[in-house]
């Protein structure tokens, strides 16, 4: 078997459901991302084939465009919430400074209080 034909399964019969070599799935057929790129999402449908590479290892899930839905769009209250987040993750909880960044999680505070505690 070809290198480029190594997991062509349009039938599924291989691998259970339909496969298609990276870059070869046809038309009509989306990952999430893809999807998501379109404004649409998968709306609970099942997955209709997937692409396989790197030896097998790797593989994304196709869901058919034309049952995708449109995006629902965030509330007022969702975009709150996730504003809040951010901020709470860019203030160190030592000092209380705000950074333009994330406080990193593996040090629990800014990199100046932290270099301040470990001498």
């Amino acid at each position: 078997m070809g290198y480029l034909a190594r997991f062509d399964d349009p039938t599924g019969e291989r691998f259970g459901i339909p496969t298609y070599n990276f870059g070869s799935a046809p038309k009509g057929l989306c990952t999430r991302r893809q999807l998501a790129a379109k404004g649409l999402t998968r709306g609970r449908q099942p997955i209709a084939a997937q692409i396989k590479w790197r030896r097998g290892r790797r593989v994304a899930y196709l869901y058919r465009e034309d049952l995708a839905r449109p995006k629902r769009p965030a509330t007022d209250a969702q975009l709150a919430a996730l504003l809040k987040a951010h901020v709470a993750q860019c203030i160190c909880p030592t000092c209380g400074t705000e950074y333009g960044y994330y406080i990193p999680r593996s040090l629990g505070e800014c990199l100046t209080c932290h270099e301040g505690a470990a001498r």
